[in-house]
């Protein structure tokens, strides 16, 4: 049987990178999906490619820091499939990197805005659709910078990615009682277009911080995704879920 038959999901950043992984491989296992991003081409090939496979997919093309937006998309999931069961709320961005010092406050407002408000604004909104359905699977793409492991000029970065671990345990707390499983995923380095590692020596230092001594490709990603938004992990809620290759407790 299919981990997701009769689910109903919506997945952000699914242009590229994870968020398009995930996408197609909960469409693979029985979800329709509304998938979305910034740039409606993209968008627009992926779901494509989801109908070709016999999937069902919808895009709508939008900005994640924007609250009309995220009223927007549950608004349309409900609309074409009847409600939301899953929420893998996945884009964000590096930001601007660098000392402190060098920072401007427009840099670090509009990486928490992206990493963090955004997550916030999807919240408010699938929350009360999934406990329409009778409960479901919320999931923040997190990190491991800033939880586990420091890294020098990633400040705004590893600070928003942090706050959605809170973010993460409250609302478990707040709505498992009503049947919402609440989770973050923190991935290792994966191959990406939005991979800080730009140059084969920069690459191969990130596989170096790794146990496994390289980094993930994005449907090993998208797989642990899966995990979460399914009933394989019924009784998981409140936790950041490692799928860092061992870069946490690498010390080698």
């Amino acid at each position: 049987m299919l981990a997701l038959a009769n689910k109903i999901a919506i997945v952000t950043g699914a242009s590229s990178g994870i968020g398009r992984a995930t996408a197609k491989l909960f469409a693979e296992e029985g979800a329709r999906v509304i998938v979305a991003a910034r740039r409606q081409v993209e968008l627009d090939v992926l779901v494509a490619e989801i109908e070709d496979a016999d999937g069902t997919a919808v895009a709508l093309a939008g900005d994640v820091r924007d609250e009309a937006y995220a009223k927007a998309l549950v608004d349309l999931v409900v609309e074409k499939f009847g409600g939301l069961d899953i929420a893998f709320n996945n884009a964000g961005a590096v930001g601007q990197m660098g000392p402190i010092s060098e920072l401007s406050v427009e840099d670090w407002r509009e990486t928490l805005d992206t990493n963090l408000t955004s997550a916030f604004l999807g919240a408010k909104y699938q929350v009360p659709a999934m406990i329409e359905r009778g409960g479901g699977s919320l999931i923040f793409t997190s990190t491991f910078v800033g939880h586990t492991v420091g890294m020098p000029g990633m400040t705004s970065y590893a600070a928003s990615k942090a706050g959605l671990i809170g973010l993460t345990q409250v609302l478990a707390a707040e709505y498992g009682p009503k049947g919402v499983r609440v989770n973050a995923l923190l991935p290792g380095g994966t191959d990406t277009p939005a991979a800080t590692f730009k140059t084969p020596e920069s690459r191969a230092f990130v596989e170096g911080l790794h146990a496994l001594k390289r980094v993930a490709v994005p449907e090993e990603i998208a797989r642990s995704a899966l995990y979460l938004a399914s009933d394989a992990s019924s009784f998981t809620t409140g936790t950041a879920l490692f799928a860092d290759g061992g870069v946490s407790i690498n010390r080698t």
